[in-house]
C-alpha cells in the first residue's frame, strides 16, 4: 500500500511503450497477462479506515512469517539516505546508484499525530505518511518492505552498486514522503523503487508496479522523468513475473501489473526515475501465504534485482 495511498478516481490508460515493453519481456514469462480472474475495473485501494485497523492490529496468533534470515536494522550498516557502508565488489552495476524506499515505518503507529501532519507534495498536501496495512494474521506491510529491501540490497551490492535506504526502522517514524523523494533526488540516483504491499479485497491477487504520469505544478514537474520510470516499471513487471512467478494484479492495471497515477507525492517530487511496486495483496489468504513465507520474499527481491538491472544496463 502506497504511503500517500488514496486510491485513483478513475482507471489511468498507461502509455503505449509500456505497454510494449512488458509485453516484450512477458514473451518468455509464464502466467503473465493469461490465467488471470476477470479484472476488477474500477476496485479501489482501502481507504482510511483500513489504515486505521492496521495501526492497531492485534497480536498474531495465526500463520507468522517464516525467519527473515537477513540482517536487523542496527547491522545493517545504512540508515536514512545513507550509502552502502562496506567495500563493494567490481560488476556490471559499479558506478551506479540506487536508492530502496522501504515504504512505511514499523514504528509509524505510535506517532500518528506526527504521520497525519500534511506536507507540500507539489500539486497539494497530503498525510506526512500512513502506517500501512498487514495481513489478517498480524504481519506488518512495513516488516514486510523492510525485509524485502534487505535483501534486495544485498543483491545489487553484489553487482557493484551504491545502495541507499530512505530509512532502516532507525527513526521514530517516516520519513514523510516529500523528504524520501528528496533522499532519492540528493543521491542523484539511477533508480528509486519503493517496495510496497497492498490491502485491497479477498479475491484480488498479484503485484502491480505504479509508475508517474505526466505532472506539473508547484513543485512537482516529472516531464523528464515519465519515460525512463516507465521503463524501469516494465522491465520490473517483466522479471517479477519471471521469477517469482506471481501473476500481475487482477485489480488494478488491466492484467499488465502497471498502474500510471498523479497522486502519489513520492513520485511527483522525484526528479530521476522511480516507480512503487505492490507485491502482492496483504488481504488475500493466497497472497498473503507468499507474503509472509521468507523463501517467496527472496524471490520477490531477485525479480526486482534483475528488473533494476536490466534497467541500468539498457
Amino acid at each position: 500500500m502506497p504511503y500517500d495511498d488514496s486510491p485513483p478516481p478513475t482507471r489511468r490508460a498507461r502509455p503505449l511503450s509500456v505497454a510494449a515493453a512488458l509485453a516484450a519481456v512477458c514473451l518468455t514469462a509464464a502466467g503473465c497477462g493469461g490465467g488471470q480472474e476477470a479484472d476488477g475495473a474500477g476496485a479501489a485501494a482501502p481507504g482510511p479506515g483500513a489504515d486505521a485497523a492496521s495501526s492497531t492490529a492485534p497480536t498474531p496468533t495465526g500463520k507468522q512469517p517464516e525467519p527473515s534470515g537477513t540482517a536487523s536494522p542496527s547491522d545493517s550498516g545504512a540508515g536514512a539516505g545513507s550509502g552502502s557502508a562496506k567495500p563493494l565488489p567490481k560488476g556490471p552495476l559499479t558506478g551506479r546508484t540506487v536508492v530502496i524506499d522501504p515504504g512505511h515505518n514499523p514504528r509509524n503507529r505510535d506517532h500518528t499525530r506526527e504521520i497525519n501532519e500534511k506536507v507540500d507534495i507539489g500539486t497539494g498536501r497530503k498525510e506526512c505518511d500512513t502506517t500501512g496495512t498487514s495481513t489478517d494474521d498480524g504481519y506488518a506491510e512495513a516488516r514486510f518492505t523492510l525485509d524485502v529491501s534487505h535483501r534486495l540490497r544485498t543483491l545489487l551490492e553484489a553487482e557493484g552498486a551504491r545502495v541507499r535506504l530512505t530509512h532502516d526502522a532507525d527513526r521514530p517514524f517516516g520519513p514523510c514522503i516529500d523528504e524520501r523523494a528528496r533522499i532519492g533526488n540528493e543521491a542523484k540516483a539511477d533508480a528509486v523503487v519503493s517496495v510496497h504491499a497492498d490491502g485491497s479485497a479477498v479475491g484480488n491477487r498479484g503485484f502491480h508496479v505504479i509508475l508517474p504520469a505526466g505532472v506539473k505544478g508547484g513543485g512537482a514537474d516529472t516531464s523528464k522523468i515519465v519515460k525512463s520510470s516507465a521503463d524501469l516499471g516494465a522491465r520490473i513487471a517483466g522479471h517479477f513475473v519471471r521469477t517469482t512467478g506471481s501473476a500481475p494484479s487482477n485489480y488494478i492495471g488491466g492484467n499488465t501489473g502497471l498502474d500510471t497515477r498523479n497522486d502519489l507525492g513520492g513520485l511527483n517530487l522525484s526528479t530521476v526515475p522511480k516507480v512503487f511496486v505492490e507485491c502482492g495483496n496483504m488481504r488475500d489468504p493466497k497472497d498473503a501465504a507468499l507474503l509472509t513465507s521468507a523463501s517467496w520474499r527472496q524471490k520477490a527481491a531477485q525479480g526486482l534485482a534483475d528488473g533494476i538491472t536490466s534497467y541500468l544496463k539498457g
